[in-house]
């Protein structure tokens, strides 16, 4: 692997065991590693990609998706945060084109809002310095949600829960899902065009990626890992969530893709080998600083620099 880099944008959390040279095929040796780390987490199951040095690529699955189904490579998962890594990009890619600039002000492209500073930079959204509540550490909002899970939250809407910011804009770092909600209401302004659109038209088309889907903006996926949780009641009890109406949780905060390892995988390819971004605007995008050694959509992993690799993700 090229400068002993490796790039990994995870669907699920899975370890891969180092492994001596054998004669099993590599799939089967993912699939062992996988299974075992799927017992260690109490997990249902997995769905694993890889792009090799040489560009094929190879794919494994552990578990069930549900009852005794097991997963498969087709499957498309909920990459719930990772789509950070993908509005960051779009928005670089933007800037890229001159129709915004990263030091843009919310104030800018946005009206005013209670507890959002309209001097925040698109860079400070993009980079958690903002300083920004996270509305989801405000309660109400989750018995909100629950109260009417069909309930379809504006953007707006949204940004009623917020309180006071946590600190000054670029004095701190503070992960926060209210900055990409706020960097994506920026894009649409810009585009005058959607997020999903624009997703489609600049990335998933160009690139294949026919398993991308946006939520709400499109259909959810036919073919769907399913999803298990504690239906936000916090009792330590999980179970199939999947056909629960989830238009309300997946409605409030940055929308979340859904797509496949296979496609995640080839997104992740592609980033980090010059098919989206210039490279400068790459650069840019893997400027880590801070707590959270955090760049742009993009987050750099120190445990695994003491097995001397660089891996980056989200």
């Amino acid at each position: 692997m090229k400068a002993g880099k490796l790039v990994c944008l995870a669907l699920a959390a899975v370890g891969l065991a180092a492994c001596a040279r054998d004669a099993s095929p590599l799939e089967e040796r993912l699939e062992a590693a996988m299974e075992g780390r799927l017992r260690q987490c109490e997990a249902k199951g997995a769905s694993v990609a890889v792009v090799l040095p040489d560009g094929s690529l190879v794919t494994a699955t552990a578990g069930v998706s549900h009852e005794t189904v097991r997963m498969d490579p087709d499957m498309a998962f909920s990459v719930g945060s990772i789509t950070k890594n993908m509005v960051a990009a779009l928005a670089l890619r933007l800037a890229e084109e001159g129709k915004l600039s990263l030091e843009d002000t919310v104030g800018k492209w946005l009206p005013p809002y209670a507890h959002v500073d309209g001097a925040i930079t698109l860079r400070q959204l993009l980079s958690h310095t903002s300083g920004l509540y996270m509305f989801f550490e405000n309660q109400k909002i989750w018995d909100d949600l629950i109260r009417d899970r069909e309930r379809i939250f504006t953007p707006e809407e949204v940004l009623g829960y917020l309180k006071e910011p946590y600190f000054a804009p670029g004095t701190g770092f503070r992960y926060s899902n209210t900055n990409y909600l706020l960097a994506a209401m920026i894009i649409e302004k810009a585009t005058g065009s959607t997020l999903a659109a624009e997703f489609r038209r600049r990335f998933w088309e160009p690139l294949g990626l026919n398993s991308a889907r946006l939520p709400l903006e499109e259909p959810y996926p036919e073919h769907m890992a399913h999803v298990w949780g504690d239906n936000f009641e916090k009792n330590g009890v999980y179970r199939d969530l999947t056909f629960l109406p989830r238009v309300s949780h997946d409605s409030i905060g940055c929308p979340s893709v859904f797509m496949t390892a296979r496609d995640l995988a080839r997104w992740t390819h592609a980033l980090f080998h010059g098919q989206i971004l210039r490279g400068e605007s790459l650069a840019e995008m893997e400027a880590f600083g801070g707590r959270g050694a955090y760049g742009l959509g993009l987050q750099r992993f120190p445990r695994l620099k003491a097995a001397g690799l660089r891996a980056w993700g989200h």
